[in-house]
């Protein structure tokens, strides 16, 4: 049995937090974001994340039990409910405090953030616009870390678009791996009711969309875009095949996560063209 701080550990979703933690600070330092506030950037984006994975493990702690998630440390007995609460309350209203010296434009995207990530837990994921709060999210990722700058900015549309594309393809792939056990437990958001195969399928092509979307509208070098999209693209097209031709398989998950990554060092690599 893990200690307490091990058990909150592994209530936060240690992978998407470390890996959207690990985006905001790339794509800040593509912006060019200073030293101090790239700190303070990284910590509450940190945060931020920490907070919507143990919102979710509290949330859905009754649900995790009815069908016996062993990786889920309420579930196995590890952490109480009200612990994980009193954490993710305290990781939330951390991230506001983080984030109020990086400016009022950089607080207010972080709070929609939190809030739509929240909502999305809190409810939203069962229904037809789960896909909703991972759009607004990640769409807004790019103009949190653009208003953090030291002479805050905007973010390109591109930028946005391809955030928000990049979060319907995070909000597919998350759900994938979980569909029987949510089926059981009354969870039908938007990848459920597509179905596996037209889940899988969607996720592919988005993400293709978000490497056509950046190489065509970012300036970035034509090398390094051709290189991104074509492998996207192959990628999806393997992909595509395998979901319509085998049964689920850890290989699709990694296909897509190797898509994703293309598509975020695409977006860091276009970096001086983010702000506008």
């Amino acid at each position: 049995m893990p200690t307490l701080v091990g058990a909150l550990a592994r209530s936060t979703h240690p992978g998407p937090t470390v890996a959207v933690t690990t985006i905001a600070v790339l794509l800040g330092v593509g912006v060019g974001v200073e030293p101090p506030r790239l700190l303070l950037l990284g910590l509450a984006v940190l945060a931020n994340q920490v907070s919507v994975g143990l919102s979710n493990d509290w949330i859905d702690a009754d649900r995790d039990r009815a069908v016996g998630r062993a990786d889920k440390p309420i579930a196995r007995g590890w952490v109480s409910v009200r612990t994980v609460r009193t954490a993710a309350w305290v990781s939330a209203a951390t991230s506001l405090v983080l984030t109020v010296p990086l400016g009022v434009g950089a607080w207010c995207a972080q709070f929609v953030f939190i809030a739509s990530a929240w909502a999305y837990n809190a409810g939203l994921k069962a229904t037809a616009f789960s896909v909703v709060p991972y759009i607004v999210s990640f769409g807004l990722l790019p103009v949190l870390v653009t208003q953090s700058l030291t002479e805050p900015a905007g973010a390109a549309w591109w930028a946005v678009a391809v955030g928000a594309l990049l979060g319907i393809a995070a909000h597919f792939a998350n759900v994938l791996p979980d569909l029987d056990d949510d089926k059981r437990t009354g969870i039908r958001g938007l990848p459920h009711r597509l179905g596996r195969v037209a889940a899988g399928i969607t996720t592919y092509v988005v993400l293709a969309a978000a490497s056509v979307v950046v190489v065509s509208s970012s300036g970035i070098p034509v090398l390094a875009g051709g290189i991104g999209l074509a492998l996207n693209l192959a990628i999806a097209a393997v992909g595509i095949t395998l979901v319509i031709t085998r049964p689920p398989s850890r290989l699709l998950f990694q296909l897509i996560m190797a898509a994703a990554l293309l598509n975020v060092a695409l977006l860091v690599l276009a970096g001086d063209h983010v702000a506008v």
